[in-house]
């Protein structure tokens, strides 16, 4: 089974900068490295939507709201994918998730960032 552990969150003022860490156990790392991997999150009363997708070959995409400030990153070694948050803003706050861009697995805990003076 599939499992992923999300940390690096944290309370942050606005401007200001957070690296989040995913790492995905249960899953071989060839399994792993054809998949395509995203970071998602969730506000209070909104939908969980995603924010960032890097794919098996290094291809990566961005929602609006996040390009220019994030950057995706994956070690197919660790099995770990990578969030570089920068320029952080209040509408950033949320729980963050990562999974596969299909979202075919079942969710983590995530790692909750606030961003807030």
């Amino acid at each position: 089974q599939v499992q992923f552990v999300e940390s690096g969150g944290g309370l942050v003022q606005p401007g200001g900068s957070l690296r989040l860490s995913c790492a995905v156990s249960g899953i071989s790392g060839s399994a792993f490295r054809i998949s395509n991997m995203g970071w998602y999150r969730q506000a209070p009363g909104n939908q969980r939507e995603l924010v960032a997708i890097i794919t098996t070959s290094g291809n990566i995409n961005y929602v609006d709201s996040v390009k220019g400030r994030f950057t995706i990153s994956r070690d197919n070694v660790q099995n770990t994918v990578s969030l570089q948050m920068n320029t952080l803003k209040p509408e950033d706050t949320a729980i963050y998730y990562c999974n596969s861009a299909s979202a075919r697995w079942t969710w983590g805990q995530g790692t909750q960032v606030t961003v807030s003076s």
